[in-house]
């Protein structure tokens, strides 16, 4: 039999793997911008948004606030370099505007998480209140960055046509769910049942719409470029 602790660190790297996956797609996009020299009509905030959430699920990880989430932190702090190194890019390839733009969010995002540290450790004294403190702030996060899908699924219903969702993109999304919600399940973590459960439920839509509206999609449209923005964090 195959204990509670063991069954939870297998479920957990394979929810490392599906969210380094997760976390790896935009490469094709800032390669286009490294070969072009240009961020062209590409938005950064969805990087940004990451940044902030891959920070907080790595405060939410340290043992002083939640111990035994060696697994939160590893996944959140792979994406977090990662996305510094897509903002870094971003960055040197933008206009000025765009570059004070990111240097203000990056300069709030700081501020933010240093806030949000300095309270947990300052006017909480349990793991169980830090853990729920930054849990709460976690899980309104990553819900606002679930919900971002609602307009992509909107557009599929509008014009029933698939070619606006990436399958293979919805559909890691969905696995990222589903494992990560049974890690949380296996040892009862409210903070990480409650985002995933909803990411899951947003995963079995976009397959549902897929499945409804793959033989509608006019197959001879022109393609069109599609900016594959990861804007969730590895849980």
């Amino acid at each position: 039999m195959v204990s509670k602790d063991t069954a939870r660190t297998i479920v957990g790297i394979i929810g490392n793997i599906i969210s380094f996956g997760l976390f790896a797609s935009p490469i094709p996009t800032f390669k286009k911008i490294y070969h072009e020299k240009t961020v062209g009509g590409f938005k950064p905030d969805p990087y940004l948004a990451t940044v902030l959430n891959c920070s907080l699920w790595v405060l939410y990880g340290l043992p002083f606030v939640h111990p035994d989430s060696v697994l939160v932190i590893t996944i959140n702090g792979i994406g977090l370099v990662m996305e510094i190194i897509y903002v870094s890019i971003f960055f040197t390839y933008s206009d000025w505007a765009k570059r004070k733009k990111i240097v203000m969010a990056l300069l709030c995002i700081v501020i933010f998480v240093a806030a949000v540290a300095g309270i947990t450790m300052g006017a909480f004294h349990t793991h169980h209140d830090r853990s729920m403190f930054v849990g709460i702030l976690c899980v309104v996060f990553n819900v606002v960055m679930y919900a971002s899908p609602l307009t992509v699924m909107r557009r599929v219903i509008r014009t029933r046509s698939v070619k606006y969702m990436p399958f293979f993109l919805s559909l890691a999304n969905l696995m990222n769910g589903i494992v990560w919600l049974i890690y949380a399940l296996i040892k009862i973590d409210a903070y990480i049942v409650i985002p995933n459960a909803l990411g899951t439920i947003s995963g079995l839509v976009q397959m549902v719409l897929y499945a409804a509206f793959y033989k509608s999609t006019p197959r001879e449209e022109e393609e069109v470029k599609k900016t594959q923005e990861v804007q969730l964090s590895g849980i």
